[in-house]
């Protein structure tokens, strides 16, 4: 099988990812890449049912210590989490966060992300020029300011998490994102450290010190390392996920006249704009690394057991026309429910709910508080996140002045 250099493609892949994979999905669901982070070779699954299929498929392993050794991969996490295990361990990950992580706690805090989108809204509207860059002042200040009011950690160094959270999912020199991962695991060690002396009533404290006396109480604890790489997981996915669905969303929006408009003539409509933000230009372009266990065939393609590294292309399965008529169109009376925007299986994002309501709660703000909202450079000029896992814009320029 010949390999499709998606490296060699450059800017113009970053930009529109989409008619690539389309390209590809014609021609059938699987092929072998070289992936722009690194250069590495990995198989590529396209399709709606395929990739779903994948994404459920136990022969597709998360265990990074499954990955052949022969793949040039830089560290994109820090410590043990449930994106980089498999059952059974994935499962006891995964019960030990749910327990604390509840619809409940998520619900309570909803008042807080109204209070802060409402600021952040505000502050930017004090702009003399009437302009800004919407990343900057709403979609990441929103989600990083809700993940560490969950977490308990309101001194956690913005700017520096910022830049290390970007280089360790976006850079294509393995080696920086080895150095961005390992700046942040000292760094969320040092929170971890200093949460168990200060606990307070928050998700990082519960996680440590789970309530007693309950029928949840069984003596699981979840050991110092793999707290660390919970810490990891949460403040970054916390926080990278919404960031991307924000910016995505308005642009769509803003390119999308009609649709912005019926979103501002009936507001109850947000929530199916929402869903169809998440399909249309959703967030997490492919998710993290799966590797071989087995040999696994999609397609009439086999791919080689051995830990050969496997991407699935949520941004395609999102795309087929095969599951969404139209799919190129943004439409926010679509019926958008199926998705994978989040994932599929056992590893279907647990902080979708989360993300639902900060994006939900963010765009309505920034809908009502700015009537004259529009994108203030030609869609063509944005820059892109580069790689493959992250999409989304390093910044939005929009003006609400007319």
């Amino acid at each position: 099988m010949a390999v499709v250099d998606l490296a060699a493609l450059g800017e113009p892949f970053t930009r529109d990812p989409y008619s690539v994979y389309a390209r590809l999905r014609r021609q059938g669901p699987v092929h072998r890449i070289r992936m722009p982070e690194g250069g590495a070779l990995a198989w590529l699954v396209v399709g709606y049912e395929a990739g779903r299929a994948a994404l459920a498929d136990p022969r597709l392993s998360k265990d990074w210590s499954r990955a052949s050794p022969d793949l040039p991969l830089g560290a994109v996490s820090s410590g043990p989490h449930m994106l980089r295990a498999d059952p059974p361990d994935h499962t006891r990950l995964r019960r030990l966060v749910a327990r604390a992580f509840t619809a409940r706690r998520v619900e309570e805090l909803a008042p807080r992300i109204h209070k802060t989108a409402d600021a952040l809204v505000e502050r930017m509207r004090t702009a003399p020029d009437g302009r800004a860059d919407l990343v900057e002042a709403l979609s990441f200040p929103l989600p990083i300011s809700v993940i560490c009011e969950l977490l308990g950690v309101p001194d956690l160094d913005r700017a520096s998490f910022r830049a290390w959270s970007n280089e360790a999912l976006d850079a294509t020199d393995p080696d920086l994102r080895k150095s961005a991962a390992a700046q942040m695991a000292r760094y969320i060690t040092h929170l971890v450290r200093d949460k168990r002396q200060h606990p307070g009533d928050d998700l990082l404290s519960a996680l440590m010190h789970p309530p007693t006396g309950t029928h949840e109480d069984d003596g699981d604890r979840l050991t110092e390392e793999e707290l660390i790489g919970m810490a990891w997981l949460l403040l970054v996915a916390g926080h990278e996920t919404t960031v991307n669905l924000i910016s995505n969303g308005v642009l769509a929006l803003l390119t999308h006249p009609g649709q912005l408009a019926a979103l501002r003539a009936d507001p109850t409509l947000i929530d199916g704009a929402v869903e169809e933000m998440l399909r249309y230009d959703g967030p997490v372009e492919t998710p993290t690394y799966r590797f071989t266990t087995e040999p696994v065939t999609i397609g009439g393609t086999t791919i080689p057991a051995g830990g050969e590294l496997v991407l699935i292309a949520l941004a395609d399965a999102d795309r087929d026309p095969a599951r969404f008529p139209d799919p190129d169109r943004f439409d926010i009376t679509r019926d958008a429910r199926g998705h994978v925007a989040f994932g599929h299986g056992i590893h279907y994002c647990l902080g979708a709910p989360l993300a639902r309501l900060e994006a939900r709660i963010a765009i309505s703000t920034l809908l009502e508080r700015c009537p004259h909202l529009a994108l203030d450079v030609h869609p063509a000029a944005l820059t892109w996140r580069p790689g493959m896992m992250i999409r989304g814009p390093r910044t939005l320029p929009v003006r609400f002045t007319p």
